[in-house]
């Protein structure tokens, strides 16, 4: 018991520290309205938690957008984020992978101890944002995760924000965004295939929903 104290309530501060950091993107989200309104939406019903979100990377405010997702969550990162003066501390704290900083094995043994541990995973596989509705490659190492610990992957559209701020810009547009969770893929569904084809899956379920999404507006 005594071994296991200082584990937990280290464990209480991380999930703490997520915490805190899901309230202030609800909160600067909220300050945003009328000019900037975002939904949730659930098109595959309930998300299962632990899982790996992965979605597509339109603007800056992708990471403020996280605060919409179900569950205890931590984001893969850039470098940039960790370096902002308030939200980078408490993004360091709260165990957000900086993808860019670790070798991809240390990246699946830190990501399988997050998702045994309860812990959503969060990530944006262009690696870069497109700054239109224009989706880039995904890369793989979320992919190979997945793989590896057969956790379930949440598909997420984020649609109506690729001028919240434009590429290049720090001007915010009136928007109408949505975070929109698809129908989750489980380890049966995707077991025995190869990390590209498993990326590829993905990747072309996002877009047709976004299509949809953008074509209905």
């Amino acid at each position: 018991g005594l071994i296991r104290a200082p584990f937990g309530s280290w464990r209480k501060a991380l999930a703490g520290a997520r915490a805190l950091i899901k309230v202030y993107g609800r909160i600067i989200l909220a300050f945003g309205w009328p000019f900037i309104r975002v939904t949730a939406e659930r098109k595959g019903g309930v998300v299962p938690c632990p899982c790996i979100y992965i979605c597509n990377h339109r603007a800056a405010s992708d990471a403020v957008l996280m605060a919409m997702l179900p569950g205890e969550i931590v984001q893969v990162v850039n470098i940039w984020p960790l370096k902002l003066p308030v939200l980078g501390f408490f993004a360091r704290l709260a165990g957000y992978l900086s993808i860019r900083e670790m070798p991809e094995e240390l990246f699946i043994q830190r990501g399988t101890e997050l998702l045994s541990q309860g812990v959503s995973i969060a990530a944006f596989p262009e690696g870069t944002r497109s700054g239109s509705r224009e989706m880039g490659p995904f890369h793989g190492a979320l992919f190979r995760l997945a793989l590896k610990t057969g956790a379930p992957i949440v598909p997420v559209c984020l649609s109506g924000n690729e001028r919240t701020p434009p590429k290049g810009s720090g001007i915010l547009h009136p928007s109408r965004i949505r975070v929109r969770t698809l129908v989750a893929l489980t380890h049966n569904d995707y077991v025995g295939i190869t990390p590209f084809k498993l990326k590829k899956q993905v990747r072309d379920c996002i877009a047709a929903e976004l299509e949809s999404m953008e074509s209905s507006r």
